[in-house]
């Protein structure tokens, strides 16, 4: 780079002070003269470029950032920054080409996360690109996420399919199912690939279509198979969809309602099989009559009749504890639904009855525990696979936890909502909707306090929760807003939604008002004393803008009121990091050197308080001083003698400041640190690196020499003798030059005669 480098500094400083009071035009103008002033410097392109990006420039933004790629082609930002940029001119094919060049950039960073996401953004924005879907069914799978690579292995079987490479569709569906083998819409679409069915992404369809101007299907279509409801785009919806249509069979009664069907059936199946009807299966099958025609004393009779003969079933005790339920005797009702609750396929049922009775009796604890049980039990039936249904259960064991400390008018209050919840035709889309609403309601909300949760345990805000997220999703920004702030006139310290008016205020690039209200929320734990979840919001909030130091600054006064010394170090480290990514290396140097003060207070580790020295290190560098930055890697290397990018630095630094003796010292370090780990390349890349830099160093040049010579280069070490022997007979070295000149005869190199010729002239 050239230029003068306090020019850059002062220019790239207003630009962010602009930039920071969304003052785009002033930003681009001090960004642009930072540009002028070091036209290679990647840093100044990618903030000229982000402010371009805030002023709609786009088609500058993309040029900016198309040549910030060019000077850091390792750094990812640019590369993604302009993928967005051409997004939002339209140019659908070629930004989902340039998000799968910015998943290889992670992709040889390792970071298999961002790639992912990459490949994702590249998929959304154009169909077809089936060696991207094949890289996430693949990821996918290798990082656990068994749903996102069924999907994608589905979606490969459409591609496949369309491009009539049947049997490679099959294979993918195969892999799917090795996935998950009974995973519905895999077996589904296996079936139709099998029987020649078409399988589309557009519409949700076998071959003919069933539904016309966005209508939902008829029940008679909704019972036959749809191979595509996972090849859709909006997969989420779909299976919500899929949910609803059997969801719209369930028993209205509830869970107590499906168990007591279940508990019929099983029980005519038990005495038609056994084949022996006694007393006891004959009381049983005449119960079962009576529970059918609702007379309701004559089949607890009954029931009891089949107990006394020895008839031992659940399901016995199931419909009897419906039946005394129904007479209000309590007592009884209890006794047979606590029997019943033993089965597993009539807990939920069982449980569902349970807490009637404990409702009816005044008991709200006992009531509490119960219907907090009948959701779980539901909840986890309808989980998808094992590690969904632990999810699920740990957020039950939370609620349950929080019964305790709540008072029985809390208590009321909630098992009022409850109990509503579960009945009804659509009972288990209330089930699965509350529970996502609890489960959001204890992240954001007080997790002990169960007025905040009862309160909005509402069909009417689950609804607005879920019309702002699907605004969200079609980027409809505005309705999304709009539904927000209704919903705030009616609970304005509903911190969920205003967790959401944050998420929007960032989809439309208003980073500095969504800090600001996620800080609020953030102030509103601390009001509530709840300083951990204050700490939680500021860490998410810090995720999604890493450079507001205004947000680190927040949480580094929190975390020393806590006393968490080891988050505090990291924040200090990752502030200063910001600092440094802004181009504040003033604030940057201050807050590593006070990061490096609390390492050492704290006894961390050697190799975290090494990290911050070395970024300490790079801005003594950057602000050209040398001395400093020398002292500061001298210091690591004494921790470390291995550290090779220490031993590195220490090497330039010393040439930089025309020290050749000392940087020889340091390389040497460096070739016994790079011989100790086996890293003979390193040795012969670094030397020759060298080499090039200062091709007037003789030292350098009999090391590379001597190295050519030990591997087996012969033509290379003679090359690097030659030029020293030169180099030391202009310096007047004759000696010197005799020696080498007799290290080459010695290899024998093509024109020997000439060398031997030389020797005998300078000898004289």
């Amino acid at each position: 780079m050239s230029g003068n480098r306090q020019v850059y500094e002062q220019a790239m400083n207003m630009g962010h002070s602009a930039a920071w009071d969304q003052e785009w035009d002033k930003a681009i103008s001090a960004y642009g003269r930072a540009v002028q002033e070091m036209p290679e410097d990647p840093a100044a392109h990618n903030s000229l470029g982000l402010a371009l990006l805030q002023a709609r420039r786009l088609e500058d933004a993309l040029r900016v950032y198309t040549r910030a790629h060019q000077l850091a082609p390792d750094d990812a930002i640019p590369l993604e920054k302009s993928a967005d940029v051409l997004e939002r001119l339209g140019r659908l094919k070629e930004a989902a080409q340039q998000y799968v060049n910015v998943a290889e950039v992670y992709l040889a960073q390792r970071d298999l996360e961002k790639a992912i996401g990459n490949w994702e953004r590249a998929t959304r924005l154009t169909s077809g690109l089936v060696n991207i879907h094949q890289r996430l069914a693949l990821a996918y799978e290798r990082t656990g996420h068994k749903k996102s690579a069924i999907r994608e292995y589905l979606t490969l079987a459409f591609h496949f399919q369309a491009n009539n490479r049947a049997n490679v569709a099959i294979q993918a569906v195969e892999r799917a199912l090795r996935i998950e083998p009974q995973n519905p819409q895999a077996l589904n679409t296996l079936r139709a690939l099998k029987t020649g069915v078409k399988i589309t992404v557009d519409t949700i369809k076998v071959d003919e279509p069933n539904k016309t101007n966005g209508e939902t299907p008829s029940k008679e279509r909704n019972s036959s198979f749809d191979p595509t409801i996972a090849l859709r785009p909006d997969f989420a919806d779909a299976l919500d969809l899929a949910s609803d249509r059997a969801v719209g069979e369930a028993d209205p009664r509830g869970p107590i309602g499906e168990a007591l069907e279940t508990a019929l059936a099983a029980l005519a199946s038990f005495v038609f099989e056994s084949g022996d009807l006694d007393e006891g299966g004959a009381n049983t099958i005449q119960a079962i009559g009576y529970q059918r025609d609702e007379s309701i004393e004559k089949a607890i009779d009954s029931y009891e009749r089949a107990l006394d003969a020895n008839m031992r079933h659940p399901g016995v005790h199931m419909n009897l504890g419906a039946l005394y339920l129904q007479l209000h005797d309590w007592d009884n009702a209890q006794k047979h639904l606590q029997t019943a609750a033993a089965d597993p396929t009539l807990a939920s049922g069982a449980l569902h009855g349970l807490s009637q009775v404990f409702d009816a009796q005044h008991e709200p604890r006992k009531a509490a525990r119960h219907l907090i049980e009948t959701l779980r039990a539901v909840d986890v039936s309808l989980a998808m696979n094992t590690d969904e249904a632990t999810q699920l259960s740990a957020i039950y064991d939370r609620l349950q936890g929080s019964v305790a400390e709540a008072d029985e008018h809390q208590l009321q209050n909630m098992n009022e909502r409850f109990l509503e919840l579960l009945v009804g035709p659509i009972w288990k889309q209330r089930v699965a909707k509350t529970r996502r609403q609890l489960e959001e309601a204890i992240s954001l909300q007080e997790p002990d306090s169960l007025i905040s949760l009862a309160a909005h345990i509402d069909d009417r805000v689950t609804e607005g929760l879920n019309r702002i997220d699907r605004f969200v999703k079609d980027r409809n920004y505005f309705l999304a807003m709009d539904e927000a702030h209704y919903m705030l006139e009616s609970a304005p310290d509903y911190l969920p939604v205003h967790w959401r008016i944050g998420q929007i205020l960032l989809e439309r690039n208003n980073i500095p008002a969504a800090m600001a209200k996620y800080k609020l929320i953030a102030d509103t734990y601390l009001i509530r004393g709840d300083d951990e979840r204050a700490a939680e919001i500021l860490h998410e909030a810090i995720k999604l803008a890493p450079m507001d130091t205004s947000l680190h600054q927040s949480l580094i006064k929190l975390l020393q009121e806590q006393e968490n010394w080891n988050d505090l170090l990291n924040q200090y480290i990752d502030m200063a990091d910001a600092y440094y990514q802004l181009g504040d290396l003033d604030q940057a140097r201050s807050t590593y050197q006070q990061a490096i003060q609390l390492a050492e207070q704290q006894g961390a580790p050697e190799d975290q308080l090494i990290h911050i020295m070395h970024r300490l290190g790079e801005i003594h560098i950057n602000r050209l001083d040398l001395r400093q930055a020398l002292r500061t890697y001298e210091q690591i290397r004494k921790m470390n003698a291995n550290d090779e990018r220490a031993r590195r630095n220490l090497v330039d630094l010393n040439y930089r400041l025309n020290d050749g003796v000392s940087a020889i010292r340091e390389l040497d370090g460096l070739l016994r640190v790079y011989a100790k780990a086996g890293k003979a390349n390193q040795i012969l890349s670094i030397l020759a690196e060298q080499v090039t830099r200062y091709p007037n160093d003789m030292a350098l040049r009999s090391r590379l020499a001597a190295v050519y010579g030990q591997t087996g280069q012969q033509a290379q070490a003679i090359e690097q003798l030659d030029a020293l022997a030169e180099l030391q007979l202009e310096s007047g070295r004759h000696n010197d030059a005799l020696v080498t000149i007799r290290r080459i005869i010695a290899m024998n190199p093509p024109h020997v005669d000439d060398y031997k010729r030389l020797l005998q002239q300078l000898s004289g």
